[in-house]
């Protein structure tokens, strides 16, 4: 114990380090995990030892990364993508294993070598693709689809593969027959389980959340996934197989979504362990003799998996541009991998000098791989005339939709916040143009009639094409700080009087995005938790007044364009009434207009009874502004008045 001890600090520190700066970095936590491997592994420092029972203990992350899988298999969803899962998934997969098996037999190498080393490199990081594709909002794009499709039948390749590994340890003669009784084992195994585990599942489960003791669930969730996975063990299959099971099985049940959250922490932990494991592997001194071989593995491996993923994505849709961002998204090796490279090492499979080449070459091109996914686009541009018809009918298309009628606000996503600000619009009859990048979406509104069309708003030429030098605001509808930080970058060059609403989940970058040039954050979070008070106010029996009150102080704390509104203004109102209201207007200061160079107690817009709410310079906007403030060329100024008032405030500032 106490030898042991300071061996499990030394991991636990280094860990900590080494993962809140990748973090920093916006690097998968993956690539970290793996370079504690490599420091403190027997191969460098030499602090951890590569013991049996560190492998072991480092299987359990296997164990349930692939229990989180079977949880996101879905039956429905495979044969919703069955063409680009069994089509173009199987066929990647395949042909990635049988190129690796002509290379390795013109090296000399015995087969069954090429076919562990071609499983393991036929496999691609779901982990970084998914994670960046999020980012770049490209889960729902045309090669997105195909992207996830591919990934999600390597997930599913992985379970009969680690059930052919095995047998490939054993003598030539008997192989066939070796192999052939593992997967008669494996299909019996899968037979009672699946037809024992779907009657039985659901009622368990009902019994046990029954009890409604999240630790007793927690328990259960544990008992069913070791418990399987001992099951499969047993059988001479593997832990993981057993893991997938359960975690289909609970997948089929209501249950999914809480078993999912509760498991988490402890996959995270445990395949953080497994990729320490896996970065002890490398031997730094071997890899650098190596080196020459292994860039050529690591050419080999980036320029083949890229041609053989373009090219038969482009034999399945005939579209260039989807089938280059989907080569280049998937050109590098994968976590899975490192599973199947990890189990041949165990067998004896692989001698060590080509363990330590292919496997730098992995985690190389795991390194590159977010570089290649981000400059997957000016490639695809280059070298792509198909990309450029498209985006150009795109571009049309958004053209013609916002020149047949008077567009007066650009909304930039059209999930649910998106389509209830369409609503509100549509009562007021204040014409609008949506942009959404979910083709699905969009198919379906635009066949029903609502003005949406299919576009990146993070795009300069989309922006344009859908009237940004026209319109009277845009609202940013869905909650990435990352584009909509691009959207307001292009707004600001192109028109910098523009007022621009943008929407996020909590208020953590509120300040950003107005430095940015947001004439209004909303923070999803902070309005729930108003409403979420008001009425709790309410039923403590505080006064309705009073509440409004508390509501009116906190937005206008917040959301300065509400500063002023509140005051029991009712539903039915007549024109002279409605003249009468609050309104806002954002008014440019143009070279040569009168108010530049004058303070705003000197311009004196309180002889129209208007006030200014603030005034926005650059990336700086400042509210409530003094009246000694100077006004520059270039100012945009936020007035607040009457429809008359700010008709003659606006004349005042630009010509006296």
């Amino acid at each position: 114990m106490h030898n042991t001890l300071p061996l499990v600090l030394v991991l636990l520190a280094s860990s900590v380090l080494v993962v809140a700066f990748f973090r920093i970095l916006a690097i998968p936590q993956m690539i970290a995990y793996l370079l504690v491997g490599i420091l403190t592994g027997p191969h460098f420092l030499g602090w951890i030892p590569d013991t049996e029972e560190t492998r072991y203990l480092a299987e359990f992350g296997v164990v349930f990364l692939m229990f989180s899988i079977g949880l996101e298999f879905s039956l429905s969803k495979l044969l919703t993508m069955r063409r680009i899962v069994f089509g173009l998934g199987f066929s990647q997969v395949m042909l990635g294993i049988l190129v690796t098996l002509v290379f390795t037999a013109l090296l000399g190498v015995n087969w069954r070598i090429g076919l562990a080393v071609g499983g393991a490199l036929a496999m691609s990081s779901t982990a970084i693709v998914s994670k960046m594709m999020a980012e770049r909002q490209e889960l729902h794009s045309a090669h997105g689809r195909k992207i996830f499709g591919i990934l999600l039948f390597q997930d599913l390749a992985v379970v009969p593969l680690l059930i052919v590994i095995p047998a490939l340890s054993h003598d030539t003669k008997t192989l066939p027959l070796e192999l052939g009784a593992a997967l008669l084992k494996a299909a019996a195994v899968l037979a009672v389980l699946l037809f024992l585990g779907q009657k039985m599942m659901r009622p368990w489960f009902h019994l046990v959340a029954r009890q409604k003791s999240s630790e007793l669930f927690m328990l259960n969730v544990l008992f069913i996934t070791l418990g399987l996975s001992y099951v499969t063990n047993a059988a001479g299959l593997s832990m993981a197989l057993g893991a997938f099971l359960a975690g289909m099985l609970i997948s089929e049940t209501e249950y999914r979504y809480q078993v999912e959250d509760d498991i988490k922490p402890f996959r995270d932990v445990l395949l953080g362990l497994f990729f320490i494991t896996i970065g002890m592997m490398l031997d730094l001194s071997e890899v650098w003799r190596e080196l020459p071989m292994v860039l050529l593995t690591l050419a080999a491996l980036l320029a083949i998996k890229f041609l053989l993923v373009a090219g038969l994505c482009h034999f399945f849709d005939r579209d260039w541009g989807v089938a280059l961002r989907t080569g280049l998204n998937l050109a590098q090796a994968g976590e899975f991998g490192f599973v199947l490279l990890s189990q041949a090492k165990n067998l004896h499979l692989i001698s060590e000098p080509a363990l330590q080449i292919v496997l730098a070459a992995m985690l190389i091109s795991m390194l590159i791989a977010p570089f290649l996914i981000e400059r997957s686009d000016q490639v695809v541009k280059r070298y792509s005339a198909g990309e450029w018809m498209n985006r150009a009918l795109q571009l049309h298309n958004i053209s013609v939709r916002t020149m047949a009628s008077d567009v007066q606000i650009i909304i930039c996503g059209y999930g649910r916040s998106g389509q209830t600000l369409a609503r509100f619009l549509e009562q007021e009859s204040l014409p609008f143009i949506a942009l959404d990048h979910d083709p699905l979406r969009v198919r379906e509104a635009s066949a029903a009639g609502e003005n949406v069309v299919f576009g990146d708003a993070s795009r300069r030429e989309v922006l344009i094409a859908a009237g940004l030098l026209r319109v009277k605001a845009l609202v940013v509808a869905y909650s990435d700080v990352h584009s909509a930080l691009s959207i307001l970058n292009h707004v600001r060059e192109l028109r910098p009087d523009l007022p621009v609403i943008v929407r996020t989940l909590d208020d953590s970058e509120m300040e950003k995005l107005r430095q940015a040039g947001a004439a209004e954050v909303v923070a999803e979070i902070m309005e729930g938790s108003m409403m979420l008070a008001s009425h709790a106010l309410l039923q403590l029996g505080v006064p309705l007044n009073r509440v409004l009150k508390r509501i009116r102080e906190t937005r206008e704390a917040r959301y300065s364009g509400f500063r002023g509104y509140f005051r029991g203004i009712t539903d039915q109102m007549d024109d002279e009434q409605e003249a009468m209201q609050l309104r806002l207007r954002s008014v440019m200061i143009p070279q040569g207009a009168f108010a530049v160079g004058k303070t705003l107690f000197e311009i004196d817009l309180g002889q129209y009874s208007v006030d200014i709410t603030a005034v926005r310079r650059r990336n700086i906007r400042g509210l409530a502004p003094a009246p000694e403030t100077v006004i520059k060329q270039g100012d945009v100024v936020v007035l607040r008045g009457t429809q008359a008032g700010l008709a003659s405030s606006e004349i005042r500032l630009l010509q006296g």
